[in-house]
C-alpha cells in the first residue's frame, strides 16, 4: 500500500503544471505592450521580488486585501511597510487598500479552525483574497490579475493557480499563472528585504498560524 501511495505522489509531481514556464510564455507574448495588472499583495517582503519581475511587463497596481491577518495592528503594520517599500524602491504605481474586514475571514473559515497549516482553511483563505482581487479587477477595468502568494515556500502554488484560473473564467479578467519562488525568486525576496530593512513577520498572518508559531517557541 505504501509503495502504491508513493507512486501516486510521483505521478502527481510529474504531471504538475510548470506555472513559471507558463508565466514566461505570457510575458514573452507581451512584447511591445504593457497591459494593466492588479497584483494582490500580502506583505512587502513577498511583494519585493514579484514587483521586480512584473514591473517591466505590466502597468501595475497593488491591492492590499488581507482580512485574515491578526491582530489589526499587524495588518496595518504590513500595509504601511508595503507602502514604504513601494515608495523607497522608486515605483510609481498605486497601493489600493480595501477596508479591514476580519469578520469576512472568520465567516469564510468557520468550521475549519482546527485545520493544520496548508490544509482546507488555507484553501478558503486563498480563495477569499483572490476572489476579491478578481472582483475588483473586473470592476475597475484591469486586464489581468495575480497574487504574490506563490512566492512563499509555505503556500501551495497548485491551489493558488487553480483558484485563479477558475475566477478568471467567472469574472472575465485574465489570471497570470505564477510560481514566483522559482528561479530563486524567494531568495531574491530575502535579499531585497535585507537591502530595504523590511519587516519580516514570523507567521503567515491569521490567528491560527500565530498561535501555532507561539506554541512551537
Amino acid at each position: 500500500m505504501g509503495h502504491a501511495i508513493m507512486l501516486s505522489e510521483v505521478r502527481k509531481l510529474a504531471n504538475r503544471v510548470n506555472y513559471d514556464k507558463e508565466m514566461q510564455a505570457v510575458l514573452n507574448d507581451l512584447t511591445g505592450s504593457r497591459p494593466t495588472l492588479l497584483l494582490h499583495a500580502c506583505c512587502a517582503p513577498c511583494s519585493s521580488a514579484v514587483l521586480e519581475q512584473l514591473n517591466e511587463h505590466f502597468a501595475l497596481s497593488i491591492l492590499y486585501y488581507n482580512p485574515n491577518i491578526d491582530p489589526p495592528a499587524e495588518y496595518h503594520r504590513r500595509e504601511e511597510e508595503l507602502e514604504r517599500f513601494v515608495r523607497e524602491a522608486g515605483y510609481r504605481f498605486p497601493v489600493i487598500e480595501l477596508p479591514y474586514d476580519s469578520a469576512a475571514y472568520y465567516e469564510a473559515v468557520k468550521g475549519l479552525e482546527n485545520e493544520p497549516e496548508k490544509g482546507g482553511r488555507c484553501t478558503v483563505c486563498y480563495r477569499l483574497r483572490l476572489e476579491e482581487t478578481a472582483r475588483y479587477a473586473a470592476g475597475h477595468g484591469f486586464e489581468w490579475f495575480c497574487t504574490t502568494l506563490s512566492i512563499s515556500p509555505l503556500k501551495d502554488p497548485v491551489r493558488i493557480n487553480d483558484i485563479g484560473q477558475e475566477l478568471a473564467a467567472r469574472y472575465g479578467v485574465r489570471f497570470l499563472p505564477s510560481e514566483f519562488r522559482k528561479r530563486e525568486g524567494y531568495k531574491r525576496s530575502l535579499t531585497l528585504s535585507a537591502e530595504y530593512g523590511l519587516y519580516r513577520q514570523d507567521y503567515c498572518g491569521c490567528v491560527f498560524s500565530r498561535k501555532a508559531r507561539e506554541a512551537a517557541q
